[in-house]
């Protein structure tokens, strides 16, 4: 746990004199920015005078400030044999300074703190498509290099992150105290339209393309963890590094690390046991936020029509409704205190006066329309009355009913021979309705194993098929079939 210990480099930013300090490793980060890696203090010198804050500062403050940020090992002099042309220069040690690593990363960071806010986030979709293409890509790479595997995850790890980055950077504005005023001033609900918009394309096309992503993520899993990230590992400490000395623990915190990206990864899009994904919980809090935008605005609107009376206002039009002297005047009275968008069309199928369509509501006669309640537990009252007594004519239509079913059963009678009924040798015009019953039985009787069936009359019969096929002559054409042949019981 040797390196959880103080950073000491790190010391300048909140030393006594840090404003000082940071001034110095700024302009060290600006040069090493430009690739001008080396600085001699006369250079530093320049640059810090042409801040007016610094135009009193001196040569011999400048040195023993250059001392401390050596002694915290942010800066490591250079001497500068070359520059030596006198023995007191010899002596006084012409000196170049260069960052450190661990300074260069220290000034990132502050560069990056001080544009934390200027820095929006947003929530672009595209993230996802690089993603998915990513992920597609995972069979191609079973044949690759280690290298080119080690490049295709780097990239696919670097567009994770900055999905993740991006989303978080957005979505915290809106939990700001900052962003809750404004989110509860009139000016928000001017552009809540575009907010809620925004969010709602975010929310599709996160949940077109997880899915899919879902799908590969699971498709691809074998291949990945068994093989892509094994390549992955050993690309990484092919690398070589200065301090060799930690070789023994590298391999172990690179295997933790990628594991660990993979883990996310899958965690991000698909349902972990006893975790919930990523996914879901950000289309939770955005649903959250737009609800919340919505919330706002209704409550400014109320808070706005609080304690407005319009009665003195209503009285007035009401006098300048009564005193209007035509029918168009008061057209354009009750348009100014309703409006347009408030007016309800009713459409009522009945018959008009006149088709012709420029022909004006005010000009036909008014009628009368009935309004029910759109409840679901209303219902019309309905006027008691008696019931006809229908028991003849059911008797009728039974009577009648039976009559077909007799004549039917002595129509397909006569085709049937020492009970045998021979498609082939059905002779004369079959009526439709012995075709239609005879097609059936065929039917009945192929969808059982033993070619057997039972007619509606209670015979039972067996299907044979002979070879080549029959011409049957019906009412309505000529049906081609096969010879099939019906054995009654």
């Amino acid at each position: 746990m040797s390196y959880l210990g103080s950073i000491e480099e790190t010391s300048y930013l909140s030393a006594p004199s840090a404003a000082q300090y940071r001034a110095i490793m700024r302009v060290f980060y600006r040069e090493y920015e430009k690739m001008h890696f080396q600085l001699y203090k006369e250079d530093v010198l320049k640059q810090l005078r042409q801040d007016p804050d610094f135009a009193d500062y001196g040569m011999d403050q400048l040195k023993g400030d250059l001392e401390a940020l050596v002694r915290w090992k942010n800066l490591t002099p250079i001497q500068d044999p070359g520059r030596v042309y006198t023995i007191a220069d010899y002596k006084n040690k012409q000196y170049r300074y260069v960052m450190s690593e661990y300074a260069v990363e220290i000034e990132r960071l502050t560069v990056r703190l001080e544009n934390i806010f200027l820095e929006s986030g947003n929530l672009s979709t595209n993230l996802f498509v690089r993603l998915e293409k990513g992920l597609e890509e995972a069979e191609e790479m079973d044949v690759k290099s280690g290298k080119e595997v080690n490049e295709w995850w780097s990239s696919l790890q670097e567009d994770f992150k900055r999905l993740n980055q991006n989303y978080q950077d957005y979505l915290r504005e809106f939990y700001s105290g900052k962003a809750d005023r404004l989110m509860k001033s009139v000016e928000f609900i001017l552009h809540k339209d575009r907010f809620i918009q925004y969010l709602s394309e975010f929310i599709q096309e996160m949940q077109r393309c997880s899915r899919r992503i879902g799908k590969l993520l699971l498709q691809n899993a074998p291949l990945i963890e068994d093989k892509l990230l094994e390549k992955v590992i050993h690309s990484e400490l092919e690398i070589p590094h200065a301090l060799s000395e930690k070789r023994s623990h590298m391999e172990e915190s690179i295997r933790e690390n990628i594991r660990g990206k993979w883990t996310s990864l899958k965690g991000w899009f698909l349902d972990l046991p006893g975790h919930e994904s990523e996914c879901r919980k950000v289309l939770v809090i955005t649903n959250d936020v737009i609800r919340n935008i919505i919330q706002n605005a209704a409550l400014i609107v109320q808070v706005q029509n609080w304690g407005i009376s319009r009665k003195d206002d209503y009285r007035k039009f009401l006098e300048l409704f009564l005193g209007a002297g035509s029918l168009e005047e008061a057209h354009r009275i009750s348009a100014h205190v309703f409006g347009i968008q408030n007016i309800a069309h009713l459409k009522e199928n009945t018959l008009r006066d006149t088709d012709s369509i420029n022909s004006s509501v005010y000009e036909e006669e008014a009628f009368a329309y009935q309004l029910r309640p759109h409840t679901k537990t209303y219902r019309e009252r309905r006027k008691q009355q008696g019931f006809t007594d229908k028991t003849m004519e059911k008797l009728e239509q039974r009577a009648a009913h039976l009559r077909q079913v007799e004549s039917e059963r002595q129509l397909l009678n006569r085709y049937i021979k020492d009970n045998r009924l021979d498609v082939s040798a059905m002779e004369g015009v079959v009526p439709e309705t012995v075709r239609v019953v005879l097609l059936q039985w065929i039917a009945q009787a192929n969808m059982t194993a033993g070619k057997t069936g039972k007619t509606e009359y209670g015979q039972e019969f067996c299907l044979i098929r002979k070879e080549g096929t029959c011409v049957l002559r019906c009412q309505d054409g000529r049906l081609r079939m096969p010879a099939y042949v019906l054995e009654f019981k």
